[in-house]
């Protein structure tokens, strides 16, 4: 028989509500001490891993033993900036003169010095743009043609470390076009040293240290070129060629600025040849020109 809840008294009511009250109370407490008093593990760093010493069995475990990491903190490597290129830092960050070819043009050739570097590298000119040069060539050697003493010495009093000749050219802009009938002559297809070439378009003036070395770049932005009684660049790129192609073997990369004007366009097609012509972005054409004397048949141009 189900007792009736009436008949159930109130003190019996309020114990048992006492008594739940209590138990759940203890219970919270029980969890909450537990829950503290549990020890936790520490963070597990990289350091303190690779820096235990405590004695692993090797037996039970297969996992190589952790490389010992220097002691915190670091002490960092003192290397100091290669002269040229602090020189390169100071020099145009203290000078509101500008190199004449613009960002794209001069990336080209950058490119080519990236995978190349050290390296020799000829450069028909001397101008604002010269430490620049020698900076992106650091540890090889880097030389400059000039035709204009007066420049060369100014140039030589502000950045000394610079390695430069004095030049001449004795041919004109107005000249060219006879020098391009010339240039077709069977004389000028022939490879050889410039200093014993028959070609008329062949500079034969230069320091013998200058024919003597293998370039693997080579820059033609001189002579001056801008007028008609001004010496012209047809030689110069005419002898750039004659140089790439009489290396012994390998590659030469030769670059020649102011493709917008006559001559250099006309005189960088024909003499570097456009099978050769790499890439040409703003005033400025690359060419990649192979060893001759490494394939004797082969023909002046592709």
């Amino acid at each position: 028989m189900r007792p009736n809840s009436k008949s159930q008294s109130p003190f019996n009511a309020k114990l048992i509500l006492i008594g739940a009250s209590v138990l759940l109370f203890l219970l919270l407490l029980v969890t909450t001490t537990s829950s503290f008093s549990k020890p936790q593990p520490p963070p597990v760093s990289e350091s303190h891993v690779a820096n235990t010493t405590e004695p692993v069995d090797e037996s039970q475990s297969s996992e190589p033993e952790p490389v010992e990491c220097p002691s915190l903190p670091l002490t960092p490597t003192c290397t100091k900036t290669p002269p040229s290129l602090a020189n390169a830092l100071i020099h145009y960050a203290t000078t509101n003169i500008t190199p004449q070819q613009t960002l794209k043009e001069i990336s080209v050739s950058a490119r080519v010095l990236e995978k190349k570097s050290p390296c020799n590298f000829l450069v028909f000119g001397l101008g604002h743009d010269s430490l620049m040069w020698t900076s992106l060539n650091h540890g090889g050697r880097t030389v400059f043609l000039e035709e204009d003493k007066a420049w060369i010495e100014q140039i030589k009093g502000k950045l000394p470390s610079l390695e430069s000749y004095h030049v001449e050219y004795v041919t004109k802009v107005h000249q060219a076009d006879g020098l391009m009938e010339t240039g077709m002559k069977e004389e000028c297809k022939v490879v050889g040293d410039p200093r014993f070439s028959k070609c008329e378009l062949a500079l034969k003036g230069f320091p013998n240290e200058i024919y003597d070395v293998e370039w693997d770049l080579i820059m033609v932005d001189a002579p001056t070129g801008f007028h008609d009684e001004a010496p012209g660049r047809m030689n110069a790129i005419y002898t750039a060629g004659l140089m790439a192609r009489n290396r012994e073997e390998g590659e030469t990369d030769v670059f020649v600025h102011d493709v917008d004007r006559v001559v250099e366009d006309k005189f960088s097609k024909a003499f570097l040849c456009e099978g050769y012509l790499r890439e040409q972005q703003g005033r400025l054409r690359h060419f990649n020109i192979p060893s001759h004397r490494a394939r004797t048949a082969r023909p002046f141009c592709p």
